[in-house]
């Protein structure tokens, strides 16, 4: 059975990527889920709760669905913008964006590391978010993360508390229907707060940090 979104992410991966099995396993229950919306030009996008829901779940203190997140196959093709302008050969073959994290413009990315490990990164828009590291050692721990239910998860002042208990602005009721797959599909336990799973929240304006992504990309972006 096709599946669009995991062909287009397999279009624009770098050459000697691999996606992980739980990145499908998931785009194949969004898909399955029809939790998805094409544009005029075919180009699909996923989600995880029904986007026309959410939106009309939305009132002047709280809203339905969980965490947001935007599922595409971003690529390579912009990442030159977020290394200060440098289009180096080196960063596209270790880096695919696939998702955005923030409704300001953060990404996600898979990224290839040193050792041969694909981890999820968090690219923040610099406009917004400032949050530039490694989110989670592998795909499962990202499942994990998404399902603790943020608002967003471009928002590391957030990440030592359980979801609503450091804002006073709006009140995200749980994704279950998401959870409870995330539980049963991978056997897991969904943890109270971000930092179970993001080590080192570093942000673009930190001097210095022991993530492994973040001292990375410092070498290239500026």
């Amino acid at each position: 059975m096709n599946n669009k979104l995991i062909d287009q992410l397999e279009k624009v991966l770098p050459m000697g990527m691999v996606l992980p099995k739980e990145l499908i396993l998931l785009y194949q229950w969004i898909e399955e889920e029809k939790l998805y919306v094409d544009d005029k030009d075919g180009y699909r996008y996923g989600f995880l709760f029904p986007e026309n829901e959410l939106n009309d779940s939305y009132t002047d203190s709280e809203r339905d669905g969980g965490t947001s997140m935007y599922f595409s196959a971003g690529g390579v093709e912009n990442l030159k913008y977020w290394f200060g302008g440098n289009d180096n050969d080196e960063v596209k073959e270790r880096l695919c964006v696939f998702a955005q994290s923030g409704a300001e413009g953060s990404e996600c990315a898979l990224w290839l590391s040193d050792n041969g490990q694909i981890k999820v990164v968090h690219m923040g828009s610099g406009s917004g978010s400032m949050l530039s590291c490694v989110l989670a050692d592998n795909f499962t721990d990202f499942l994990r993360l998404l399902a603790i239910g943020y608002d967003e998860i471009c928002w590391n002042e957030n990440f030592p508390y359980p979801p609503n208990e450091n804002s006073d602005d709006l009140i995200v009721k749980p994704n279950f229907k998401f959870q409870n797959w995330v539980r049963q599909i991978f056997n897991i336990e969904i943890p109270k707060i971000a930092l179970e799973i993001v080590k080192h929240p570093a942000t673009m304006d930190d001097e210095s940090s022991e993530d492994e992504f973040f001292n990375w990309y410092k070498k290239y972006a500026y």
